[in-house]
């Protein structure tokens, strides 16, 4: 059963569960599955009012609230394409995602109005930019609850069908949308469900950001796949972070291996007890050793380190009964393949020796928008991904990662490619030439310099 299906399931077999509780400083907002459903029922109304079709891109930039959560579920069940945006991004990268994409609507927020609104108009395929403010975002469901909901469309029902398009960059060239199908997202999220023992009765403390993967769809789409509450704070603090996971009795949390470090490092952190807690992972970065074993000392509980990427959500995973070994990403999930290859040759390598690691499964992306030679670049004949990043198989079959032939930086769990900061150093008159490398960090795992 598809992602959507599911989640619209909920809304009728335990309409009164709790959903979402949004822990917004002034007033919480809570969700029932039923009222998540009937928010996002009338946001397709709004949606369609606005000429959302079948195959759309609709950007979002706005800041981690609900109204991004209905919009995207709502875009995805009209069988259009969310393309989730970083609210950081500098103008000169948005309006490449913007061109490139062809994005037909564009909500953000509306503190961008007077830098963006001028501009916007030159970008052909934009009919229009809907800025939303603060309180709007609070009001939402009132501002489009007089839309007709009678001719909503059917549920999506081809897995092969684009749900979400993300962009990610590769050391050369220009950034690529992959496209990330209903049958990737429902396959990884099956695949975790199994792997990490998600239960109805969970509680997941999100503090991601939602416009990448981690945060939007193992996180957020997580609990929501497994009919779960997800109980999500604005931004991350630790003091917050720590006394929400008491109070809320949370038995989830999904982090990146920056946030561990301030959470372990907040004063009095050990004080709290977690004894509640069942699972805690970390990703989107490698976790330090020493940071695994002061997490252990101060939380009571071992990380649970994985590896995934844009391209495919989740890969491998530390079992969740059984050794979390230091150092490794784990053992494929269920229905997922991997393999350590020589990068030159792509001939197998035996245990033990470091060589590029490829993956295949169902929950592998679909290729890049509008660039099928970097698609085809991207597979092997027989289908394998090539990640470009460097591991090792261990022999009794946990992974390790040894680095990335991909000039990547990963800090604080973001994505940095140092061609596009290069790009822009470069554009100084006193620079003549540069080179962007990461160094290694203690607090955001490397830093650009």
């Amino acid at each position: 059963m598809l992602f959507l299906n599911r989640l619209q399931q909920y809304s009728h077999s335990n309409p009164t569960k709790l959903a979402i509780e949004y822990l917004l400083p002034d007033r919480p907002e809570t969700l029932t599955y039923e009222q998540l459903e009937a928010t996002v029922q009338q946001t397709m109304a709004y949606l369609q009012y606005l000429g959302v079709e079948p195959g759309d891109r609709v950007a979002l930039q706005l800041p981690k609230c609900l109204p991004f959560i209905y919009l995207h579920l709502a875009i995805m069940r009209l069988g259009a394409i969310t393309l989730p945006l970083n609210p950081g991004y500098p103008q000169r990268e948005l309006f490449y995602f913007l061109q490139d994409s062809g994005a037909s609507l564009f909500f953000l927020d509306a503190a961008a109005k007077e830098s963006l609104d001028a501009a916007l108009a030159d970008l052909p395929d934009l009919r229009e930019a809907i800025y939303l403010q603060p309180e709007n975002r609070r009001q939402f469901p009132d501002l489009i609850a007089g839309f007709a909901t009678e001719r909503l469309p059917d549920l999506p029902a081809d897995p092969h069908r684009t749900a979400l398009m993300i962009y990610t960059s590769g050391t050369t060239g220009r950034p690529k949308g992959a496209q990330i199908t209903h049958g990737n997202l429902t396959a990884n999220l099956d695949s975790l469900h199994e792997a990490w023992g998600w239960r109805e009765d969970d509680i997941l403390l999100h503090v991601l950001p939602i416009f990448h993967v981690h945060g939007l769809v193992v996180a957020l789409h997580g609990a929501l796949h497994a009919g779960a509450t997800a109980v999500l704070l604005p931004k991350f603090d630790p003091q917050k972070t720590l006394s929400t996971m008491v109070d809320k009795r949370c038995t989830v949390f999904m982090a990146v291996p920056t946030i561990h470090k301030r959470l372990v490092d907040f004063p009095g952190a050990a004080q709290y007890d977690l004894s509640h807690m069942r699972l805690l992972t970390s990703g989107s970065d490698r976790l330090p050793d020493d940071l695994f074993l002061k997490a252990q000392q101060t939380y009571g509980h071992t990380l649970l380190e994985r590896y995934g990427m844009t391209e495919t959500g989740m890969n491998l995973s530390n079992p969740l009964h059984g050794e979390r070994r230091i150092g490794s990403v784990g053992l494929p999930l269920p229905g997922v393949e991997a393999r350590i290859v020589d990068p030159a040759s792509e001939e197998l390598l035996p245990d033990n020796q470091v060589g590029e690691v490829q993956i295949r499964g169902d929950h592998v992306f679909k290729g890049y928008w509008q660039m099928p030679q970097k698609t085809a670049a991207a597979f092997t004949a027989d289908g394998w991904l090539r990640t470009g990043d460097l591991g090792l198989r261990e022999p009794d079959g946990f992974y390790s990662l040894k680095g990335r032939f991909k000039d990547l930086i990963i800090t604080g769990g973001l994505n940095v490619y140092p061609p596009e900061v290069e790009l822009v150093l470069t554009e100084h008159p006193a620079v003549a030439a540069c080179a962007v490398i990461g160094c290694p960090d203690d607090e955001w795992g490397e830093r650009v310099t």
